[in-house]
């Protein structure tokens, strides 16, 4: 247990969230931070990465579940394993790189050199240990696996400690998005194309995973590029609006194009805008790529599979995965006021490469630190994140459309623009914080 989580006791824990507000705390206190990175992001199943990432034994990625560093690496067996990023000796990380392809896993202080299924494979100069009770084939001198890793449809999921709960479980309604996504592909598979784009975010992690269903921000936050793409499109008129007007124009929506998109919540945190519309349904056909869908579903089907505009599906707390567009962002919290965005595309395999184009020109425009969307969040959690230091009141009212919802088994939905989405992740966050608390763990 980290220092001062032990004055977090549940009844303490339930005080910071109620049904429509929640304590300024849970954004800015950094024993709360580590509380969750023990119970929260210890016991939900974290995203890791793709299986491309890895496409061949000895292909590595390194990367956070938490504030734990971890290391996913396919062995000779083709087995992915996600491993404790740190040497069994002196606690050094083995791999810095992003990413890489290697024959062993050798840390850089002392030489010891592990396979890529984490057992240890050599230990330089280990006269040394001769006599000391070193022994090489026990598991405390390997590389430590996570509690649990498990893939859905080429997503690898992982939990550092094990909560009992399947990924297909814990997933739930969310895996129709990322079946979406494989069903507009013309083969039935994908790929990650290329590196992240990563953008450092001067807040708690939560203020980003809140916002990616907030249907309110964009009228206010986002103003000054809808009237600029709307004055633009007035002024020029162009017979075929560019790519970039297309993606820009929905970010200056009214509040009723929003609360008709409306807002679903699912187990465990998860959310989604849309279903049937997005700020993406209205994007022009690309040439043949609709053929190239008929041609392995049949036209009824692939009117289904494009009907389908989740914007935004959140896979709480790490994940966040569009259908429409296929790209995803995830979720490396680094400090209570220090979160990194990743932002990866998905490739459609057989599909017309101006869709990948389109995708990518998104995240140029939306998702980048020099792209004309995403400096507006990043300016409104910077303000929050330092509004949250004044004493002027401890609460964050989370109250639209409180108690106007509509229950539907498993999911729950409302307008658009209720706060649905936040009160969900919330109660989710409530259920991993207090579960085990006498031990420090989580549910």
């Amino acid at each position: 247990m980290s220092p001062g989580q032990g004055t977090f006791d549940a009844s303490t824990l339930r005080e910071l969230v109620r049904d429509d507000r929640v304590h300024r705390r849970v954004y800015t206190d950094p024993d709360v931070f580590a509380l969750e990175m023990d119970r929260l992001w210890g016991y939900a199943w974290i995203y890791v990465g793709h299986e491309s990432q890895v496409p061949k034994p000895g292909a590595f990625l390194t990367t956070t579940l938490g504030a734990q560093p971890v290391i996913m690496v396919r062995d000779h067996d083709e087995r992915i394993h996600v491993l404790h990023n740190r040497c069994a000796h002196k606690g050094a990380k083995v791999a810095t790189a992003p990413c890489g392809q290697t024959s062993v896993l050798r840390c850089p202080y002392h030489g010891w050199s592990y396979n890529l299924d984490g057992s240890l494979n050599t230990v330089p100069h280990s006269v040394g240990f001769e006599g000391t009770g070193f022994n090489p084939d026990s598991t405390a001198f390997h590389l430590s696996p996570v509690a649990r890793v498990a893939r859905y449809e080429g997503f690898v999921f992982a939990q550092l400690h094990d909560s009992g709960v399947t990924l297909e479980a814990f997933l739930g309604d969310t895996r129709r998005t990322i079946d979406n996504v494989l069903d507009r592909s013309p083969t039935g598979k994908v790929s990650i194309a290329g590196p992240c784009l990563p953008y450092l975010h001067d807040c708690n992690w939560k203020m980003f995973v809140e916002n990616l269903n907030d249907a309110v921000h964009p009228m206010v936050a986002h103003a000054s590029v809808g009237a600029a793409c709307r004055e633009y499109m007035e002024v020029h008129k162009p017979d075929a609006p560019p790519t970039e007007a297309e993606i820009i124009f929905p970010f200056g929506s009214s509040y009723e194009f929003f609360d008709k998109m409306g807002v679903t919540a699912l187990p465990h945190g998860h959310s989604y805008m849309g279903g049937k519309s997005s700020i993406h349904s209205s994007y022009p056909d690309i040439p043949g790529y609709y053929d190239s869908l008929v041609d392995r579903h049949g036209e009824e089907k692939t009117k289904e599979v494009l009907s389908q505009n989740r914007h935004n599906t959140t896979v709480y707390p790490s994940f966040t995965l569009k259908d429409a567009i296929q790209a995803l962002r995830i979720v490396r919290p680094i400090s209570v006021d220090r979160t990194l965005i990743e932002t990866y595309h998905l490739q459609l395999d057989g599909a017309p490469e101006a869709l990948l184009h389109r995708t990518i020109t998104y995240s140029r425009l939306i998702n980048s630190p020099a792209s004309m969307v995403g400096p507006d969040d990043w300016d409104c959690y910077t303000r929050i994140q330092e509004g949250l230091g004044s004493h002027g009141t401890d609460w964050v009212y989370l109250g639209r459309h409180l108690g106007r919802d509509q229950v539907d088994g498993e999911a729950t939905t409302a307008l658009g623009t209720s706060d649905l989405s936040a009160r969900n992740q919330f109660r989710a966050w409530l259920q991993y914080m207090t579960a085990h608390a006498a031990d420090g763990y989580g549910p």
